[in-house]
Parts: C-alpha cells; sequence; structure tokens
C-alpha cells in the first residue's frame, strides 16, 4: 500500500496526539487528583465547611459579614475585616481593589447627576478615604479614637489641591468645614463636586493623630477579599464589646480568642490570627 503523503501523516498524528493528551491530563489527571483529595483530605477538597445545628453556616477558609439587613454590625459577634470581593467575601471575585498608596484624591458625588445606569451619582471613594471612613466606623462601634495620620475629623482623606491663590480641601465636599482654615498662607476651601482640581498640587496633611487605636486589618482588605481572619489586636479590640451583648466576663471572651488563635506558619511566617467565624460560633455554643 502507497504511503499516504506526509502533509495527512503529520495531521493524523497531531490528532492522536489531541486525544492521547486530552485523555491523559482532561479525565484520567484530574480523576486521580481528585480522587486521592477526596480520600485523603476530604473535608479541604469539599471547601472546608463548617456546620452547626446540622447546617452549613460557612468555611473555615472564607470571610463572611456579620450584620444585619441594613449593612450595620452585630454587637454581639466579632466583626471580620474588609472584603474587596464583589459585595464582600464572593469567592467568584476574588480580588484586591488594586488601589495604592497614591490613591487619596475621591471623586465626589454631584447632586442630582446620575451614573451611566441612570442610578444617583456616588462619586468614587479613594482608597485613603475607605480607610479613614472605616477606622471611623470601627472607633465609634468599639468606643475607641478612630483618628488616624491623614485623615480628617470627619472621616475623609485630608489631602489638599494647592493652587498659587488658594487650597481646596478635596475630599471634604461643600458645605463642610475644611479640616484646616489655611495652608501656607493660602485659605482652605471645601471642594465643590464636578469641579476639576487637576491641575492643582496634591498635598496629603499628616496631622497630629498619633499611633491608631484601631489596627490595620480593621481597615483595609486582604489581597484576596477572601480572609477569614483577624489580627489578635483587632479581635481584643472587639472583646470588650461582644462581652457587653452577651453579658459575659471580658476574660471569657478573651479565652475564647485565645483558643482560636492560630500561630505563625510554620513558627516563623506571617503573625497570629483568630478565625472569625470559629470564634463567633464557640461564642454561641457557649
Amino acid at each position: 500500500m502507497e504511503r499516504l503523503p506526509s502533509w495527512i501523516r503529520q495531521h493524523v498524528a497531531a490528532i492522536r496526539a489531541v486525544v492521547v493528551l486530552t485523555v491523559l491530563l482532561g479525565l484520567i489527571y484530574p480523576l486521580v487528583t481528585t480522587g486521592v483529595a477526596q480520600a485523603l483530605f476530604n473535608g479541604n477538597a469539599n471547601g472546608s465547611i463548617i456546620q452547626a445545628g446540622g447546617k452549613d453556616v460557612g468555611s473555615s477558609i472564607i470571610g463572611q459579614s456579620f450584620t444585619d439587613a441594613d449593612g450595620n454590625p452585630i454587637g454581639k459577634y466579632f466583626q471580620s475585616r474588609p472584603s474587596a470581593a464583589g459585595d464582600g467575601y464572593d469567592p467568584t471575585s476574588t480580588s484586591a481593589s488594586n488601589l495604592g498608596p497614591e490613591d487619596v484624591v475621591d471623586t465626589l458625588p454631584v447632586p442630582g447627576a446620575k451614573d451611566e445606569e441612570g442610578n444617583p451619582d456616588e462619586g468614587k471613594q479613594s482608597l485613603l478615604t475607605q480607610v479613614c471612613a472605616r477606622s471611623k466606623a470601627v472607633g465609634e462601634l468599639e468606643g475607641v479614637s478612630g483618628a488616624r495620620p491623614y485623615c480628617t475629623p470627619d472621616g475623609v482623606g485630608a489631602v489638599l489641591k494647592v493652587f498659587p491663590d488658594r487650597a481646596v480641601s478635596v475630599n471634604q465636599a461643600c458645605p463642610a468645614t475644611p479640616f484646616i482654615a489655611d495652608y501656607q498662607g493660602k485659605k482652605v476651601e471645601c471642594g465643590k463636586p464636578g469641579e476639576d482640581y487637576a491641575a492643582g498640587r496634591t498635598v496629603p496633611v499628616r496631622g497630629e493623630a498619633g499611633t491608631p487605636a484601631v489596627p490595620a486589618d480593621a481597615v483595609t482588605a486582604s489581597g484576596s477579599g477572601l480572609d477569614p481572619h483577624i489580627s489578635v489586636a483587632y479581635a481584643e479590640l472587639q472583646a470588650p464589646r461582644v462581652a457587653k451583648a452577651r453579658g459575659m466576663a471580658v476574660d471569657q471572651v478573651k479565652t475564647l480568642i485565645d483558643e482560636h488563635t492560630t500561630g505563625r506558619a510554620l513558627g516563623f511566617m506571617g503573625e497570629p490570627a483568630v478565625n472569625v467565624l470559629e470564634l463567633n460560633l464557640a461564642l454561641d455554643g457557649s
């Protein structure tokens, strides 16, 4: 029998390779790895699901919110760190905010204006203002100062746009009173929504706030947006509020914090952390 032309042989060989690799890597390999995972690491492979009262209540590796229908923190529960994943802790939208330390100027909402979808214009908060607003809210919830460097008392970024003849507190929409009255001899004005201040020199103002009482993880989201843990410092900050809401002694709550604190990875990587869901379930069962 005559040999097939070389171009046909090449195509046949390519098809065989595709079939073999599809079976090997698309069927056999996934089935083997899934079988090993189910046999040896069943809980992890199925999402590290936690049950309470016979019901699935969450995952030990994915955070969740402990708020009411209006988004307000529930007083008897420890609060998780913020999340930038979708509407919060959405595994299908896991991500960071992609905002960096130089993101300090807000886009103020213009009254009466609408966005592209016809909804009222809400503007856009900079990363700095998000941190300031969260710190103020946590401070009020926990009964401590929410003041931070580069934040105004009303919870936005303390940032000026400086021009030759004036300065503008761009994150404080009029008629707000600017956080400082003047800057280097120039009167400071409140920000006017819709006005373009891009030509001004951006000047963040540190202020006199010392070491923040509110820990960093209470005001910043994790890289994945799914972190189920908070720092020991943030847990201890919340302990008095949770104890009061539950009629418990603060020492009892702190004991539960200790019991649900994990150490550094491999003994030296990272910091000790507290799993919020497991801690709240322990409180409900105490």
